[in-house]
């Protein structure tokens, strides 16, 4: 295994084994706060850090699995696992929201027929402070680490923190009010909720749609593609790039460009220059880029 992947495997498995363990702790705090605090909030808030305990385990094993350099069976390596294990947590997330969703949404119902929802205990209200707290920065902490080692899974993970960091927001709001205000303001916790649902489900389909797009082969944004091209023809032998293709496999990129070069250029000049053009590419986005360029004559 090269080197750079190796550290990036490493890097990958530190992070996600942190968040690993407070999600563990965080997880066990909350759902006895929810049982002895009487709070139907906070013990649906522990369910939803428990299902970071899963993408947890999913980033871990598909961290492996996506580090494996390129065999007879895989011409252009493993990265497109890290991809799907984006969409799986991406899935994960968008169930839990539909979870809270369905939970807050039958709350509000019970209010309406007249049911009086009962007033949660103040470890609730603890527990529920301290997981916005400790989640938000776990969650700076995993997509500063994901966005600097290049990680769609990571970053995945990284809103799935958020997302419990603005549930358990919600839920805060809702003992809150249930708390100080009153049985008549005890329905400001389901309809927190609805809130905190629908930023989950914004989230989601956003990294579903990302997810999607690499595994269809989605082109890489037009501003990358330029800066490519300005890189290729930053020699001025080298003319009319054209046919450019892009993607994105996994933490890197493929890229495929047709150049025009003096028909009088002998094979090893014009091979010398696609050496340097690959050189340059790699040096901007990284030695796992994967790079085909085909030369033509001009005249």
């Amino acid at each position: 295994m090269q080197p750079r992947a190796e550290r990036r495997k490493c890097e990958i498995y530190r992070v996600t084994f942190v968040g690993l363990a407070v999600n563990l702790l965080l997880s066990a705090a909350k759902l006895a706060a929810g049982i002895v605090g009487r709070s139907a909030a906070m013990t649906a808030d522990a369910v939803h850090s428990f299902s970071d305990l899963a993408t947890d385990v999913v980033v871990i094993a598909f961290a492996r699995i996506s580090a494996k350099p390129r065999d007879a069976g895989h011409d252009y390596g493993h990265g497109k696992y890290e991809t799907l294990a984006t969409l799986l947590i991406s899935l994960a997330l968008a169930a839990v929201g539909a979870g809270i969703l369905l939970s807050a949404v039958r709350s509000i119902r019970a209010v309406a027929e007249g049911v009086v929802l009962p007033r949660p205990g103040a470890v609730a209200l603890v527990a529920a402070g301290v997981s916005v707290v400790v989640k938000e920065i776990l969650y700076r902490y995993t997509v500063r680490a994901g966005r600097r080692i290049g990680s769609p899974s990571v970053v995945a993970n990284a809103w799935h923190h958020r997302s419990d960091a603005l549930s358990s927001l919600g839920t805060l709001a809702g003992i809150g009010c249930a708390y100080f205000l009153g049985e008549g303001w005890r329905i400001a916790d389901p309809i927190a909720a609805l809130v905190v649902a629908a930023f989950i489900f914004r989230i989601a389909f956003g990294l579903i749609r990302s997810g999607l797009g690499e595994l269809m082969e989605r082109s890489l944004p037009p501003e990358t593609e330029e800066e490519i091209l300005r890189i290729v023809t930053a020699d001025p032998a080298v003319r009319e790039p054209h046919n450019l293709r892009t993607r994105r496999i996994g933490a890197s990129i493929a890229v495929e460009v047709h150049v025009r070069v003096d028909g009088d250029m002998t094979v090893r000049q014009s091979h010398a220059l696609t050496e340097e053009i690959e050189r340059r590419l790699r040096e901007r986005f990284g030695e796992g880029t994967m790079i085909a360029v085909h030369v033509e004559p001009v005249g």
